[in-house]
C-alpha cells in the first residue's frame, strides 16, 4: 500500500492557481527530491504535507486517510532557516518538542517522564553528531551544527515522513556534503520517507531515489494566474542512476528555456 497519495490535488489563493492536477503515489522509504523555478509552489506543497496549508481541491492521503489539517508527530520538518530557539541549549531545543507534545498546558515535563524525554533527546543528538555540544547555545554553533540540531528536533518524535525545505541552501559546499551523508544515513537507518525541496538539480539527483519537477504545463499570457504548476517530470533515479547526468542536464535546459 502507498504511504502518500495525491488525487487531483490543487491549491488556489482566490483566483490565483498555485498548484493544479497533482496526482502521485509514494511508497514507504522513497526519497523524493523536488526542483522547480522560484514561486512554482514547491514550499506550498510541503506546507500542505505538513498540514499548515489547506487543500483547495482533490485529495492528499497518508495511508488512505486524509492528511490532518495540522502538524503531527508523524511528519517532521526542517527549513533552510535554522528553526532553533536562541534562548535554549542544544539539549533544551531538542527536548522542547516532546515537552510541548506531552504537556500542552505547562510545556514542561517532570520526574520519570522528563528522564525518558532526556534519554530520547540524547539519542537523537548522538545520531546527528551533537552529543558533545549539549550545553551550547545556537549562537555558539556553526551553520552546519545548527542544521544538525534542526534535524534532531525534527526526528525527536520519530516521524515516518521527513519534510526538508532547501535545508542545505545556506551551507558551504564542504559542510553540505557532510549533511548529505548525514541525511542519507538517517533515511536508511530510520526507514524514513523524505520529501526534499532543493534549488540544486545535481543535489536532487545525488540524494533522491525519485526526482519531481514542478512547472506550469499550460499558460495563458492574458491570465497568468489562471493555471498552476504540476509535476512535469517524475523520474525514478534509483532504477536509472546511470542516466542521471543526462536527465539532470535536460531538466536544467527545460527550466531555463
Amino acid at each position: 500500500m502507498s504511504l502518500v497519495q495525491a488525487k487531483g490535488l490543487e491549491k488556489h489563493y482566490g483566483r490565483d492557481v498555485v498548484l493544479e492536477r497533482l496526482n502521485f503515489s509514494v511508497e514507504p522509504g522513497e526519497f523524493v527530491t523536488i526542483v522547480g523555478a522560484s514561486g512554482c509552489g514547491k514550499t506550498t506543497f510541503l506546507k500542505m504535507m505538513l498540514g499548515t496549508e489547506s487543500i483547495t481541491r482533490g485529495q492528499l492521503l497518508v495511508e488512505d486517510k486524509p492528511i490532518p489539517g495540522e502538524p503531527g508527530p508523524d511528519r517532521g520538518v526542517v527549513f533552510q532557516k535554522y528553526s532553533v530557539l536562541p534562548h535554549l541549549t542544544v539539549l533544551g531545543n531538542t527536548l522542547i518538542a516532546e515537552e510541548l507534545s506531552r504537556s500542552k498546558l505547562l510545556g514542561k515535563l517532570f520526574g520519570s517522564r522528563r528522564r525518558q524525554a532526556r534519554e530520547a533527546a540524547l539519542e537523537r543528538l548522538t545520531e546527528v553528531g551533537l552529543e558533545n555540544a549539549l550545553d551550547k547555545y545556537p549562537h555558539e554553533l556553526s551553520g552546519g551544527m545548527q542544521q544538525r540540531l534542526a534535524i534532531a528536533q525534527a526526528l525527536m518524535m520519530r516521524p515516518r515522513i521527513l519534510l526538508l525545505d532547501e535545508p542545505f541552501g545556506a551551507l558551504d559546499p564542504g559542510i553540505r556534503q557532510d549533511m548529505h551523508e548525514l541525511v542519507t544515513r538517517l533515511w536508511r537507518e530510520q526507514q524514513l520517507t523524505i520529501f526534499m525541496i532543493t534549488h540544486d538539480i545535481d543535489e536532487a539527483f545525488a540524494l533522491g531515489t525519485r526526482v519531481w519537477v514542478f512547472d506550469k504545463w499550460r499558460d495563458d499570457p492574458h491570465a497568468p494566474e489562471a493555471y498552476g504548476a504540476t509535476i512535469t517530470y517524475d523520474l525514478d533515479v534509483e532504477r536509472n542512476r546511470e542516466d542521471a547526468p543526462s536527465q539532470a542536464k535536460q531538466i536544467e535546459e527545460d527550466m531555463h528555456s
